[in-house]
């Protein structure tokens, strides 16, 4: 499954993925954000799989085991460009702002955001066609009703 996925990941110009392949790149950028900072915490894999359940409509054994598909495609994957331009193909501009706020809740899920995960977030913003704008309203959003 990985194989064939990134496979498809690594060439240029393809069609766009399936439904499903295409939220496996979603939960591996989740996953990647995640990561950035050099400390996947407990706190920010719960934040995954609640984002994926709730996203996907699956029960909490679904959602950790599409995280844990996902930890294995992000570790293999190749650069984020590519994740970002699946999703991108994927979902439509006005609920991209959806997958931007995903993202936030994961990096605020530990309390704290770093360079790495705030240049990360830059990037997938503007890959999405997101401005930073934008993007800011969608983590105050996340903050808001985080209580943060």
């Amino acid at each position: 499954m990985f194989a064939r996925l990134l496979n498809r990941l690594a060439q240029p110009g393809t069609a766009p993925l399936p439904a499903e392949d295409a939220r496996l790149a979603l939960a591996a950028l989740l996953v990647r954000i995640a990561r950035s900072d050099q400390d996947y915490a407990a706190i920010e894999i719960a934040r995954i799989d609640r984002i994926l359940a709730r996203r996907y409509g699956l029960d909490p054994d679904e959602a950790e085991a599409l995280r844990a598909d996902a930890e294995t495609l992000e570790a293999e994957a190749p650069d984020t460009v590519r994740f970002t331009r699946e999703i991108k193909d994927h979902v439509a501009h006005e609920d991209r702002e959806g997958v931007l706020e995903a993202l936030w809740d994961v990096v605020l899920a530990d309390g704290t955001r770093d360079h790495e995960e705030d240049g990360l977030m830059r990037l997938v913003a503007s890959l999405l066609g997101v401005s930073d704008r934008d993007s800011a309203l969608a983590r105050q959003r996340v903050a808001a009703r985080n209580g943060e």
